[in-house]
């Protein structure tokens, strides 16, 4: 489990995708990014498949707690588990010395109760018999100082040796598995992406290397990172420092510092997808990674489709909004089921709240779930998370956790022959970029960046996506210089503040043939270095929205605009003044000195390019999104009051409370509900975290 921190969405893990042949889960070939219709997709990976069960680390366990453990889990009704994760040293206590017995003593347990496993491949944290036998795998901070692996996940990950190690062990344990009877899938890495920067003399070597291949000479570099500014001109590759991560610095060289860092993780992460391919192809990958750990992190957008077979997190809500952020982004552009690799049971320091865990796996089926696996099972006795507590407590009684867990496998077994896993293609795809959150958030020192880009890029974003959730809407949240998008009915671009040539080329492709793009405010002032562009703004795209936004002010009161005929009320002060050339406008400010337009329309080739002169912000951006639902022929929806999720399932339309008190929801006429076997009429009244699956009076 890991710490959860909102503001930024720290917690991101992966990855999964999965597909049913009699009972078990077989590899597929990745399929297109934008979603197909079910009718035009019989393969569809997992129709009709459910998995609930738990975490479970028996390196905890005694021989006798272990058949204990799963006799409960048995009686629960738990169909998988996930095994093997933070666990190295235990299968390699000494190095090149292999003790795997114990671990197959408790698969074959696993599989005679009827349970399937996940085993994840634990190159994360590195044991401590490598970080004294090869130093090059601890970590270097800033300041020169080597550090203990005092932390899980302190270990350098690009070192050679500890590369070499790691892709060993991968290849000892899937030879030895790979056709195991329990054996369904595999996981990398536990939450990689977390963990430090570290920056030795050889990590600076690395760096250096990494930049000759992206630039190519020196002239390239002092270009890309400015250096004639301050008199930091570069003079040869001898003369380059590792950017200081933790500040202070210039902003281009921190981007630079910061893609390392995130190809090295794709690069570890390939390495283990290497070693499946070649010992055990039959076997897709189900990883927890954390690609949005703030002090690392690695851009997932553009590279899921090679380190993921599919789309997986670590469930540990935060907010209602956040949350369904979260799981979207995680699944990507992928056409697929969604893996819950961890699910909430308790909480660090919190013993949980009845029908909590259940609520949120019910809202995990609306956004595509189909596994769903309590973190953790046994609650921990010792290191940093010995009071997280799981479904059985530290004296080995099963808690009352138990018994709802038992109730979600009971009820999802039911639900799996109603169209769950459910599928529906995403209408609306909303852009989301790591690049530009980087750099959007630099490192403390002198940096003129955060007097300009106010707020959080990521809230930005959300604050985008937020009117579609609130309405019920699959969205897809990607980044649009990475996969297609002319399928979507919609692409919004919020606060796009880098625009590299990636995701210009997608947005022109996409208007000229025919569709319809909104950006906001703060987008394409930067190009793929970080530098300011040289050419009118929105860099790139001046044509496309027919404007120019160079001109930009805060207002001293909240932003006012007409639009449709109603006064609409901001919450950002920030705003451009547009220049309108073929663009024309659809709202203006009107307590601005200027008063220019707030939103204008651009007709570009077959489609049109919308912009709104500000930051995204929900209240202004709503009602501009949901007056194109008409046109775009964007289907809303069941519509539920605050905290209250929705979505029709083949007929059948499901209702999440996400609010810990009651609710009323209007439904039109009378309806049954499958899971109290009630009958509504008029009124759905749902209880504190409470969820129903409605249908027809008289269907069945």
């Amino acid at each position: 489990m890991r710490s959860s921190v909102s503001d930024i969405l720290r917690t991101f893990p992966l990855v999964f995708r999965a597909v049913t042949s009699a009972g078990l889960l077989a590899l597929t070939a990745p399929q297109p990014a934008v979603a197909q219709s079910a009718a035009s997709h019989p393969e569809w990976p997992g129709k009709g498949q459910l998995f609930v069960g738990t975490c479970y680390q028996p390196i905890d366990r005694s021989p006798e707690q272990i058949r204990q453990d799963i006799a409960i889990m048995k009686r629960a009704g738990f169909n998988l588990v996930r095994m093997g994760d933070l666990s190295w040293d235990s299968f390699e206590p000494r190095e090149g010395q292999f003790t795997f017995e114990w671990f197959d003593d408790v698969l074959a347990q696993m599989h005679a109760a009827g349970i399937k496993v996940i085993i994840d491949i634990p190159g994360e944290p590195a044991p401590i018999w490598m970080h004294k036998h090869y130093p090059g795998v601890d970590v270097v901070n800033q300041h020169g100082e080597r550090l203990n692996a005092a932390t899980r996940y302190w270990d350098n990950i690009s070192d050679p040796d500890y590369r070499r190690l790691a892709i060993r062990l991968a290849e000892a344990m899937t030879r030895r598995y790979a056709n195991n009877p329990a054996v369904i899938a595999l996981g990398y890495d536990n939450e990689i992406g977390n963990g430090v920067m570290s920056y030795s003399a050889a990590d600076r070597g690395r760096f250096v290397e990494w930049l000759k291949a992206k630039y190519g000479t020196i002239e390239a570099l002092n270009k890309a990172w400015a250096t004639q500014r301050w008199s930091r001109r570069i003079g040869s590759w001898d003369e380059v420092d590792l950017p200081y991560g933790e500040g202070p610095g210039p902003n281009e060289r921190n981007l630079d510092l910061r893609r390392y860092w995130s190809d090295n993780t794709i690069s570890a992460l390939g390495d283990l997808e290497a070693v499946r391919k070649k010992y055990a192809p039959n076997l897709p990958v189900a990883s927890n990674f954390w690609p949005t750990a703030w002090t690392k992190g690695f851009n997932y957008l553009r590279s899921y489709e090679n380190i993921a077979t599919y789309g997986a997190q670590g469930l540990y809500p935060i907010g209602l909004l956040d949350t369904a952020f979260q799981v979207t982004t995680n699944r990507a552009g992928l056409d697929t089921p969604f893996w819950f690799n961890e699910f909430t049971a308790g909480g660090g320091g919190d013993y949980g709240a009845p029908g909590r865990s259940r609520m949120w796996a019910y809202f995990g089926l609306l956004y595509y779930g189909q596994t769903f696996l309590a973190w953790t099972f046994n609650s921990h006795i010792g290191g940093e998370e010995q009071s997280l507590f799981g479904l059985v407590d530290h004296d080995g009684r099963p808690s009352w956790k138990v018994d709802e867990w038992a109730q979600i496998a009971s009820e999802f077994a039911k639900l799996k022959t109603m169209g769950f896993p459910r599928y529906r293609k995403a209408q609306v795809a909303v852009d989301y970029s790591f690049d530009t959150n980087w750099l959007t958030s630099p490192p403390p020192g002198p940096n003129t960046l955060k007097q300009y880009f106010t707020g959080n890029y990521t809230d930005q974003v959300i604050a985008a996506f937020q009117p579609l959730f609130e309405d019920n809407i699959d969205t897809a949240v990607i980044d649009i210089g990475h996969d297609p998008i002319g399928a979507y009915k919609l692409v919004v671009v919020s606060s796009a503040y880098l625009m590299d040539r990636e995701t210009a080329d997608a947005i022109r492709a996409y208007v000229a043939g025919g569709g319809t793009v909104i950006m906001t405010g703060y987008s394409a002032k930067v190009d793929e270095t970080g530098k300011w562009f040289e050419i009118p703004l929105p860099g790139r795209l001046t044509d496309v929205f027919g404007l120019r936004t160079n001109e930009f002010y805060r207002a001293d009161q909240p932003l006012k605009v007409s639009f449709g005929g109603e006064t609409l009320t901001g919450t950002d002060p920030y705003y451009e003044v547009l220049e309108l050339g073929t663009a024309k406008p659809l709202a203006m400010f009107t307590n601005t000195p200027k008063k220019s337009a707030a939103i204008s329309v651009n007709h570009y080739g077959k489609g049109q390019a919308i912009y709104l002169a500000t930051a995204a912000q929900t209240s202004l951006i709503g009602p501009l999104i949901r007056s194109l639902y008409p046109e775009l022929q964007i289907e809303r929806g069941p519509r539920t009051p605050a905290g209250v999720v929705a979505r029709v399932v083949e007929g059948r339309t499901m209702y999440v409370n996400t609010n810990n008190a009651p609710i009323s929801v209007s439904i039109d006429g009378a309806k049954t509900g499958v899971l109290s076997g009630k009958t509504y009429r008029g009124t759905l009244e749902l209880a504190p975290y409470g969820v129903e699956l409605l249908q027809g009076a008289g269907d069945k």
